[in-house]
């Protein structure tokens, strides 16, 4: 055991914790969430071009073009969740689901029916459209390049602040996971070949691989993949040794970590299920995880390296 048996530390770990997450936060966050506003801007100013600056919104251009209604969602005034546009235009859930999980049109619904749907969402998209973003609508006019940019710049700002925990979310994971993969190599770790699929059972002593599907069996039998974001093959494995496991975790608050500490202890359950009670998941903690959360881990068996010690990974036998 790491951190899970030494409860007399976790008061000040936790502090360090906290504080290493918000120096990242104040230092690194504004740029992720710039980044990722700048792509969405590009995606609006596309979206604009294709619609000739919305003038030319119609219903086959939208089943032509079913991805861009998130962006159309974010135009109106206010902007409009996807369910509350689903009851405001009166149409099936499934075709506005569609179009926005997976970007395309039920396949299987008549065109008639479809097209008549998708006007009821142009209708009312275009009855709500935001004339203080989209100026040159109300009075028609042409509208200037300024225009134009100003407005894709507010449309991605609404699009990407409806998202912004999963975008600092995405942005952590991917620092942890670097952080992990520079400590391994210092120690003559190697990573697996990208874009090759890794089959966890089968990695090569002195390996490691980033988000590998493992296959669990739930109740009822059934064998569903669950992601491990670090799969890792010590130096000193042997055939058919089971890698070590680790999940990165941050939390920016301490409110928010109850939901996932459940996560958790069924990810660990079912690789036990499947892999016997000797099966190991560990965390790669940083940010807002107090003395409950940890206490409700420890009881689960699941044992944790703190990032500000990361040097700890060391003792799990790497």
């Amino acid at each position: 055991m790491v951190n899970r048996d030494k409860p007399d530390l976790w008061k000040a770990d936790i502090v360090r914790s906290v504080d290493m997450y918000n120096d990242w936060f104040i230092n690194f966050a504004p740029k992720a969430f710039r980044d990722s506003r700048a792509k969405a801007t590009q995606k609006v100013e596309s979206a604009l071009r294709l619609t000739r600056s919305l003038t030319l919104l119609r219903a086959d251009f939208l089943q032509e073009h079913p991805q861009i209604l998130p962006i159309l969602r974010m135009s109106t005034c206010p902007p409009i969740a996807r369910d509350r546009l689903i009851g405001l235009a009166g149409v099936q859930p499934n075709i506005v689901k569609c179009m926005e999980i997976d970007g395309s049109i039920p396949r299987r619904m008549h065109a008639t029916a479809l097209k008549a749907e998708l006007e009821k969402i142009v209708a009312i998209i275009m009855r709500m459209v935001d004339p203080d973003i989209f100026v040159w609508l109300i009075p028609k006019s042409k509208p200037t390049r300024m225009q134009v940019a100003r407005a894709a710049t507010i449309v991605a700002d609404r699009l990407c602040g409806a998202v912004a925990d999963p975008i600092i979310r995405n942005a952590q994971e991917r620092r942890q996971l670097a952080s992990i993969g520079k400590w391994l190599e210092q120690r003559g770790y190697r990573a697996s070949p990208q874009g090759k699929a890794v089959k966890f059972r089968e990695m090569e002593p002195g390996t490691y691989a980033f988000r590998v599907n493992v296959p669990v069996t739930q109740e009822g039998g059934k064998q569903v993949n669950i992601p491990i974001d670090a799969t890792i093959m010590p130096m000193s494995a042997k055939r058919d040794d089971f890698p070590l496991l680790i999940e990165a975790k941050s939390a920016g608050d301490f409110t928010n970590t109850n939901k996932r500490r459940k996560e958790e202890a069924q990810k660990i359950s079912q690789l036990r299920t499947t892999y016997g009670r000797g099966t190991c998941l560990n965390l790669f903690l940083c940010g807002y995880f107090d003395s409950g959360y940890l206490g409700y881990e420890a009881a689960e068996g699941i044992d944790w390296i703190w990032e500000h010690r990361i040097d700890d990974l060391a003792k799990l036998g790497l």
